[in-house]
């Protein structure tokens, strides 16, 4: 841990740049996704605005052939890592050009995890983890490697009064520059994704930790809905949305899509269900997204294929009510 005067100096920088942080942020991928989208035109398959939309694929396969067949059956145009950390070298390669070749976006590498656990041997494995699974998105060329900041409970993923103290910002901006540091990424990025109850829990709250951490190759993971945690944003969801692309959107690398709703009970009880069951203001989500066309948009928690194939259907039939195709 830190000393306190640096605790302090910290958090004056971090307040102090906070306001200028959106302007002054520059986008890591714009050219990239710019060309990408040139690409798209020249290979005569651009659809004018689209969306990259991805989620698990159910069917087995057995090579690189047979995932990318599996994932045009679906409609896909991004996907989950399709691969483990001790997947050899050739074998890495082989599924990075498969997904190259069909022009399929691998999203995301999962490092789920708790790097800021309270239990000493619990970190250490989630610190080796991260970096593992952080090595294996660059070597794959992922969008990113994506966690959650962890928690101070026993839950890696729970609530704790101790998320959010000062101790715990610093704890996490020196967690992220050590995994970022120790893999030296060069083709992916780190993210953290956005919790309820943990930083980053809102955009603000994102940009202190990215002007903190201060790393090139640390980016954005947004989750909205994640972050839609009281009935005032319930009812703001497309405000919510746009204020988060417009303070993080150069550095988002992958989303998840699901969504949200607000039961009619005392006192506030929000789940998670299938999109389209919920609140989630999509149009606004797949607008923003449009405006990234290479930021893929990742189905998740759902408990089967038919349940993926209902979620993707209604994601569609948004984007089709708004004229953007989603791929």
């Amino acid at each position: 841990m830190m000393h306190t005067t640096q605790q302090m100096s910290r958090r004056q920088m971090v307040k102090k740049s906070l306001a200028a942080a959106a302007l002054a942020a520059t986008p890591f991928d714009s050219a990239q996704g710019e060309e990408s989208l040139h690409a798209e035109r020249r290979r005569g398959t651009s659809r004018g605005p689209y969306v990259r939309l991805g989620g698990p694929v159910f069917e087995k396969y057995k090579d690189p052939a047979g995932w990318v067949a599996a994932l045009k059956k679906l409609g896909y145009g991004a996907a989950y890592c399709p691969v483990s950390a001790d997947a050899g070298d050739d074998v890495v390669k082989a599924y990075e050009k498969a997904a190259k070749d069909a022009n399929i976006v691998i999203a995301e590498v999962g490092a789920w995890s708790n790097p800021i656990s309270p239990d000493e041997k619990t970190r250490k494995e989630a610190l080796a983890k991260c970096r593992r699974q952080l090595h294996l998105a660059d070597r794959i060329a992922a969008r990113c490697c994506v966690n959650i900041t962890g928690s101070r409970s026993e839950k890696w993923d729970g609530p704790s009064a101790g998320n959010f103290t000062d101790e715990t910002f610093d704890m996490i901006v020196e967690t992220t520059r050590a995994i970022i540091d120790d893999v030296k990424p060069t083709r992916t990025y780190f993210t953290l994704e956005t919790m309820p109850w943990a930083y980053p829990d809102s955009a603000d709250s994102y940009l202190s930790l990215f002007r903190a951490i201060d790393r090139k190759r640390f980016a954005v993971h947004l989750d909205p809905v994640n972050i839609v945690c009281s009935p005032q944003r319930y009812f703001s969801t497309g405000k919510l949305i746009r204020e988060c692309f417009a303070k993080l959107g150069p550095h988002v690398k992958s989303c998840h899509g699901k969504d949200i709703l607000l039961q009619r009970k005392l006192t506030t009880h929000l789940d998670e269900v299938r999109p389209g069951l919920g609140g989630l203001d999509y149009e606004t989500f797949l607008t923003e997204l449009s405006k990234r066309p290479d930021v893929p948009l990742m189905l998740e928690h759902l408990p089967n294929a038919e349940e993926y194939r209902l979620a993707a259907e209604y994601v569609r039939g948004v984007g089709r009510k708004i004229g953007i195709a989603v791929v």
